[in-house]
């Protein structure tokens, strides 16, 4: 155990050293504000090896959530659970910063969570689930060449999503050009330009390329 925290240690301050080089680092979409992806990768394991890591009836897993930080794609916090833990419960373990940018997918809806978000000064970018319950307040003129079909100013009015999260949301109609298919946004930033925030939410497979490298060295270790 001692081991494993000297090893802890030593690759916090690795990564905050990494940080600290990339910290000048301009974002590709030409932001300020430091953004991060975040996301999470089960990891089977063989149960009887692992059988405090229970997942399924007959395997094991652990998830390795990662809050990725754009600027040099660098880990700025990764914690390791059972493989049930449902992702949007790693909103509760993170220090959230002031005007930084969380892009996410649809696993850490949860308006309660996104209002505190909201109510800190962090901005939020995730995709809507087709069952939320919205009423339109005002529409912004959007340019349709772009892949952009809508750009609305929104309140809910689910029966209790209404209550979990009370203030105005922005929500972005976007079609991928590239692979013909339709994606909705939800947001609390109401600066950036529409295509920004797509563009923004097509950043997030940066963390999915971080996965892949720590299986494949995983499985050359």
């Amino acid at each position: 155990m001692r081991n494993w925290r000297i090893y802890a240690d030593f690759a916090q301050r690795l990564i905050h050293t990494a940080r600290d080089l990339y910290a000048e680092q301009d974002h590709q979409l030409g932001l300020d504000n430091t953004v991060y992806a975040l996301d999470s990768s089960t990891i089977d394991l063989c149960l009887s090896m692992f059988p405090r890591a229970p997942f399924r009836r007959t395997k094991a897993a652990v998830k390795l959530h990662t809050l990725l930080d754009l600027r040099g794609n660098i880990p700025a916090f990764i914690h390791i659970s059972d493989g049930k833990l449902h992702d949007v419960n790693i909103l509760d373990q993170l220090l959230l910063e002031i005007g930084a940018f969380y892009i996410m997918d649809r696993a850490y809806l949860d308006f309660s969570r996104l209002h505190v978000m909201n109510q800190i000064g962090s901005y939020f970018v995730l995709r809507a689930k087709a069952n939320t319950r919205y009423q339109r307040i005002y529409s912004r003129k959007v340019d349709r060449a772009t892949g952009v079909i809508c750009d609305q100013t929104v309140r809910l009015c689910g029966t209790n999503s209404s209550d979990k999260y009370p203030d105005t949301l922005r929500r972005i109609s976007y079609k991928d050009l590239e692979r013909g298919r339709k994606l909705v946004f939800l947001t609390n930033n109401t600066q950036l330009p529409a295509l920004t925030i797509a563009e923004l939410y097509k950043s997030c497979w940066q963390v999915e390329l971080f996965f892949i490298c720590c299986m494949q060295h995983m499985k050359n270790y």
